[in-house]
């Protein structure tokens, strides 16, 4: 397929870097241009505007927040774009944000696509994203074979783009509690003197076995935030879109308020740009340790 690709951060590399092998052609834009550089040695073809990505058979788009989506995709860029294009947005954004999306791109003839994504940069980078998508039936049909160069498997969740993004929110709301847990439970193992390696040896050998519970306790056992795969600040982000996402439907989230105060307890100390595992430092702060 002819694609575009907007927005080069960690996890917008890996994935243009699998579609360029999976034999895609891909044109590329960031902000930044040293950030698209690299990949003109892998075959991408550097654009000087996001107008020029958005073209061909797809565009797809991996910006940080709401921000960066009305910025980039205004009413100046959907209205010089192709009728029949396919817009797939694979980033985090607010449910609010999702729906003016969809409709602004229908206005205008051009198919609209949520599809966030689960995985890290090193999941991104393997092609084993979990992808969950929504939109019109046909517009995903046109871009599954790109979801198959760069996930392990698409969920099709039906044709309102805004229900991939609050499956998204409640996943990650849900990893965040998991992770603040994790933090707490090694605070209160360490004012017992019982390693937090030997309480993770129990729980993922058994009830809690998984990703999120090796990989982010092995990180708290550890103390090691950097490099960050996916930063406090970003989880703040997602953990105040959920918040917003649930005020709007009059749903109490007491566990999202906590973990919303955790990280800001971070970012408060400086710790932003550090691991979202972070989290297990600001419980040994609160103890004392």
């Amino acid at each position: 397929m002819d694609v575009g690709f907007i927005g080069l951060g960690g996890m917008g590399r890996a994935i243009t870097e699998n579609m360029l092998k999976a034999g895609h052609r891909v044109r590329v834009w960031n902000r930044s241009r040293e950030r698209a550089e690299p990949l003109a040695a892998l075959g991408a073809e550097i654009v000087d505007t996001a107008a020029h990505a958005f073209a061909g058979d797809a565009v797809f788009s991996m910006l940080a927040d709401d921000a960066a989506a009305r910025d980039i995709f205004d009413a100046a860029l959907l209205e010089a774009a192709p009728r029949d294009l396919v817009h797939v947005n694979m980033a985090t954004i607010s449910v609010a944000c999702a729906e003016a999306l969809a409709h602004q791109h229908a206005a205008r003839g051009i198919h609209y696509v949520a599809a966030p994504v689960m995985g890290r940069p090193d999941v991104a980078a393997a092609a084993k994203l979990t992808i969950i998508a929504a939109g019109p039936a046909e517009a995903i049909d046109r871009v599954q074979p790109v979801f198959d160069a760069i996930g392990q498997k698409t969920w099709r969740l039906g044709s309102l783009p805004q229900h991939a993004n609050i499956v998204k929110l409640a996943a990650n709301f849900t990893l965040a509690s998991a992770v603040e847990t994790l933090g707490e439970a090694s605070a209160l193992l360490a004012g017992h003197g019982v390693a937090m390696t030997d309480f993770l040896d129990v729980i993922t050998s058994s009830v809690f076995p998984g990703p999120v519970y090796s990989g982010y306790g092995k990180l708290i056992a550890q103390r090691s935030y950097e490099p960050a795969q996916f930063k406090a600040r970003l989880g703040l982000k997602d953990v105040n879109l959920t918040l917003a996402a649930a005020e709007a439907c009059a749903t109490p989230l007491p566990i999202g308020s906590v973990v919303r105060d955790s990280l800001l307890d971070a970012i408060a100390h400086g710790e932003g740009e550090y691991d979202f595992a972070v989290l297990g430092e600001v419980a040994a702060r609160r103890a004392g340790r």
